[in-house]
């Protein structure tokens, strides 16, 4: 079963120096029906002027996720790390008791387009933390690469919740199969270029996908693409 979430339908804010579309409810803008799917609280896409970003902020109990499409992120926070975000790179911050952090644009000249992910955390009262991982274009050229588990395997980075993060990087004309539970849910989300779904619909830059009772998921690419695939419990 899927149930298309597409671009045009998501919220939208436009503050100058960012340009953010969200795929679920998040600040001024809410929808009663696209609170989240399962675990998965926030997908933002989020466009930030040169120099510009978003000051020092506090979050707590939240799995926080940024996936950096293009440009290079700034991030420094209350746990005294401080680090810049690339393309193929996930960062973690797991807000737990509480954490101040900041993001800004890390270059003056380019914007930086990122996609930041909400994930609930299987308790509330963790321990602060932060991973970063960098994930090779030829892992993920043409398979779907695990970077987020509860367990860490591959390399991964480790959520406090049963979530399976994998990405992909397909060519034209290129079809990718991946195995799912159907007793358990998934969520894609195109990040960038276009997809037809077996059994499903077309996907273009932006859409979401929210998959149940599916025991597997075969996409092909119409154009250069960049997705993100949620396994979700």
């Amino acid at each position: 079963m899927f149930e298309i979430r597409k671009s045009a339908d998501r919220g939208h804010a436009h503050h100058g120096w960012l340009e953010s579309q969200h795929t679920f409810s998040f600040a001024g803008y809410h929808d009663p029906d696209y609170m989240g799917f399962r675990a998965l609280r926030v997908i933002n896409e989020d466009r930030v002027a040169p120099g510009k970003g978003f000051d020092a902020h506090s979050h707590r109990d939240m799995e926080i996720l940024s996936y950096v499409l293009d440009g290079a992120l700034e991030h420094h926070d209350s746990m005294g790390n401080g680090s810049v975000i690339r393309p193929g790179e996930l960062q973690l911050m797991r807000a737990g008791t509480g954490v101040t952090h900041s993001e800004y644009n890390h270059s003056s000249v380019d914007p930086v387009h990122f996609l930041q992910i909400w994930i609930l955390p299987d308790r509330e009262g963790l321990e602060p933390g932060y991973d970063q991982r960098a994930f090779a274009e030829s892992e993920r050229r043409g398979t779907f690469r695990l970077i987020a588990s509860p367990d860490g395997v591959d390399g991964s980075v480790r959520v406090s919740q049963d979530v399976r993060l994998h990405a992909t990087l397909l060519e034209p004309g290129e079809t990718i199969r991946q195995p799912l539970d159907p007793d358990r849910f998934g969520w894609l989300q195109v990040a960038r270029g276009a997809l037809d779904v077996s059994g499903g619909p077309a996907l273009s830059a932006g859409d979401g996908l929210a998959i149940a009772q599916a025991s597997a998921l075969e996409l092909t690419a119409s154009v250069p693409t960049e997705a993100l695939l949620f396994d979700l419990g």
